[in-house]
């Protein structure tokens, strides 16, 4: 049916046939672009599969469309081409159902129609979104197979996806074996150590980039900042901070949370403040930066007034904020702050707390003391607690002497972990202040029956020589 009041294609006079696929790329919204399918399909222009294509285009990848219609109209596309497809997977890569992308994928194959260059990056997108190795080791074979193992975006796609479905050593396979690379991909494969927590592998291989005169941009730097915050090379991140400001990049976001989440997980806060003040644009990272590193260097205190601060300015906090917060409390005593946050998460933020926040909220009671109702909020959690958990508890019941709770929270630690050494030292030295010889005699053989030993403590040295 067509519409009543066709105002947008009158306006422009475009509804000729040959004028209707020019027209489908001038929509501004989904009422004109129904406007427009209307027009094509009352003069058979819908037929034309490029004509159709453009339709598609604009559901499926514009701000303004509808992935839903686009399905539609792909769906009542008798031969759709291989831009069609393309568009479909790209959208559905992007949606909050990635593993679509894949299964149109999958039908794609199956009619026969020949995957190119532009359909691997969407879906290599769809497999890191979905975090499955599995799904990436699948399509790499069709990358190899249909000879597209040298287009740099494609392999870029693969660095990526291996790296964020913990498959690293099969993303440095494919960085060391890449005929050819550029800055996209160095920076990937250094961002995907740096987000899998390797961060001397991140460090080196960005060495290694630069010595191959690359010149790296914010986002590469931003990488290399966030490994410097995991291994504390302060030195490197300065000279990170100098290179910025002598080569005038921006301090976007991005790469200005990087510097204040470097310089406040290394103990540099007045830097970090330094930073934050500067940044014109701040999102909710750049403050739980601060926040965590203030709570984690022992500035509760200041910690709790950023978070006030952030409260009054109306910005909403996410779960990372919130453990930073308990943190701060667990550490100044604030008993009855943090309850006051832990309990009303659901209610004010909308956030329900994970493991973390009843980690922080279990050492904030184990350090008020109640000891009891710690163990129980632990009991009592929806997810299984892990020895992190418990360890926290543990040393509480140390600090207060209690007996009877430590041997039940050892008990849980030893069924998460047989040989946790570590668990019986701490419950062996309470028999001891206790004067119950008998029982860390006991213990002592059960850690020798069982040859438990106790790990050395390791130490590192960041030395500029």
């Amino acid at each position: 049916m067509l519409p009543i009041k066709p105002p947008f294609i009158s306006k422009l006079g475009l509804a000729k046939p040959a004028n209707l696929s020019l027209l489908a790329d001038l929509c501004l919204s989904m009422d004109q672009l129904k406007q427009t399918h209307c027009q094509m399909i009352t003069t058979a222009r819908i037929h034309d599969t490029y004509a159709a294509s453009r339709l598609l285009n604009f559901c499926a990848v514009s701000e303004s469309g509808d992935v839903n219609y686009a399905l539609k109209l792909f769906k009542s596309t008798p031969e759709p081409n291989s831009f069609m497809w393309n568009t479909m997977i790209r959208a559905k890569a992007s949606s909050p159902n990635p593993q679509e992308a894949l299964l149109l994928y999958i039908d794609m194959r199956r009619l026969g129609v020949t995957p190119g260059k532009h359909t691997f990056p969407f879906v290599l997108k769809a497999c890191s979104n979905i975090n499955s190795i599995k799904s990436c080791n699948q399509a790499h074979a069709h990358v190899l197979k249909f000879g597209l193992d040298l287009d740099l975006h494609i392999v870029n796609g693969l660095i990526r996806g291996y790296s964020v479905s913990f498959g690293l050593d099969d993303a440095r396979k494919v960085f060391d074996e890449a005929s050819e690379r550029n800055l996209s991909i160095w920076t990937t494969m250094i961002c995907g150590y740096a987000q899998n927590d390797f961060a001397d592998e991140s460090i080196k291989l960005f060495d290694d980039m630069i010595s191959n005169r690359y010149e790296p941009n914010g986002v590469t730097l931003s990488s290399v900042l966030s490994a410097c915050a995991q291994s504390g090379r302060l030195d490197l991140g300065r000279k990170i901070h100098v290179y910025v400001e002598e080569k005038g990049i921006e301090l976007g976001v991005i790469l200005g949370t990087a510097l204040v989440n470097m310089y406040a997980k290394n103990g540099a806060i007045p830097k970090a403040k330094q930073c934050f003040d500067s940044l014109k644009e701040k999102n909710i990272a750049t403050w739980n930066a601060m926040i965590c590193g203030l709570a984690v260097h022992g500035h509760a205190n200041e910690a709790l007034e950023f978070f006030k601060t952030l409260d009054r300015r109306r910005m909403m906090p996410n779960d990372i904020t919130l453990v930073g917060v308990l943190s701060a409390c667990c550490l100044a005593g604030l008993y009855d702050y943090g309850c006051e946050i832990f309990y009303s998460m659901k209610k004010i933020y909308g956030i329900d707390p994970k493991i973390e926040h009843y980690g922080c909220m279990a050492d904030l009671l184990g350090r008020a003391g109640r000891l009891l109702e710690a163990e129980e909020l632990i009991k009592g959690m929806v997810w299984k607690a892990d020895v992190v958990v418990w360890g926290a508890l543990l040393s509480a019941c140390k600090e207060y002497g209690n007996i009877a709770v430590a041997e039940r929270v050892v008990k849980e630690i030893l069924v998460l972990d047989p040989d946790n050494h570590g668990a019986y030292v701490v419950l062996s030295n309470m028999y001891a202040e206790a004067g119950r010889w008998q029982d860390v005699s006991q213990k002592r053989n059960v850690m020798k029956e069982g040859s438990l030993k106790k790990t050395p403590g390791l130490s590192s040295v960041d030395s500029d020589t």
